[in-house]
């Protein structure tokens, strides 16, 4: 299992992602938004996620760059992720939005490249997009998020390249077991996003019990419980003392017990849209 911050899973296409990463949602462009992906990347983060429609590739892509200053590091060193927006998806236009991406994060080219929801009748042809971004080398992994099981089947119907990632939803209350279980099946490795159900977890009793037995924060619990499901995460955070909380993780584990007793919160409860009933 995942002993360290710089340890990673093995997508199916054999390219290592690091189980875990820094997400930058709802983080406006600015000098706070460089100096968290620089801090992160200065405390040791190897993965950094963003989307075109989060509108900050750009500080995002400074960020990038003074983190690879600073420690002197190598671009190959990090994994970087962004995402197609809806209002993109089609094959011509989800090409030109992926230029787009790379440009304002001014790189050469990208670790994992996602499309953001899954909307009917346009993301088989971003898909096809994505494939051949992925064949032209431009991008190392190609994946989804926010698909359930039954937008993957009828993707990879016609998908030469099945996806590596699916990005969802996944906390406590929202647990996701049989499209985690359908994905683990498939090869397609689960990330999690609004891991830490933007913060309504962190005055849960049982978590505060798990959580002080263990000497730890409820938010490093909720982390090594998605770990310990083989679950990619990567929570959101701007402060350095955070970020380094946050990964502050690998040096204990939960039990049995405990893991059993955070599954026992789920009640299928989203904060964000639900894929089902999301108006795109």
């Amino acid at each position: 299992m995942t002993t360290h911050l710089q340890a990673t899973t093995t997508l199916h296409n054999g390219v290592k992602m690091p189980w875990f990463g820094l997400g930058v949602f709802k983080v406006e462009e600015g000098p706070e938004l460089v100096n968290a992906v620089q801090a992160a990347i200065r405390n040791g983060y190897r993965s950094i996620d963003t989307a075109a429609i989060y509108g900050n590739e750009e500080g995002v892509g400074q960020g990038i760059v003074q983190g690879l200053k600073e420690t002197g590091i190598s671009r190959e060193e990090l994994f970087v992720t962004s995402k197609v927006w809806n209002a993109d998806l089609g094959y011509e236009s989800t090409l030109a939005a992926f230029e787009r991406s790379l440009k304002k994060l001014r790189l050469d080219y990208l670790d994992l490249y996602l499309i953001h929801w899954p909307v009917a009748g346009k993301y088989k042809d971003a898909w096809r997009a994505l494939e051949q971004l992925y064949k032209e080398g431009k991008v190392k992994a190609i994946g989804v998020s926010n698909f359930q099981i039954y937008h993957l089947q009828d993707l990879m119907q016609d998908a030469e390249i099945k996806p590596m990632i699916n990005q969802v939803e996944f906390h406590p209350r929202l647990t996701q077991k049989e499209l985690r279980d359908f994905c683990q099946q498939e090869g397609i490795q689960v990330e999690a996003w609004s891991p830490l159900m933007q913060g309504q977890l962190l005055d849960n009793p049982v978590l505060q019990e798990i959580a002080e037995r263990h000497e730890k924060s409820i938010a490093q619990v909720i982390l090594r419980w998605d770990l310990q499901h083989g679950v990619v995460t990567i929570p959101k955070s701007i402060k350095e003392p955070r970020i380094k909380e946050n990964a502050d993780v690998f040096t204990f584990e939960l039990t049995a017990e405990d893991m059993e007793k955070i599954d026992a919160l789920n009640e299928n409860h989203r904060v964000g849209p639900d894929p089902d009933n999301f108006d795109f």
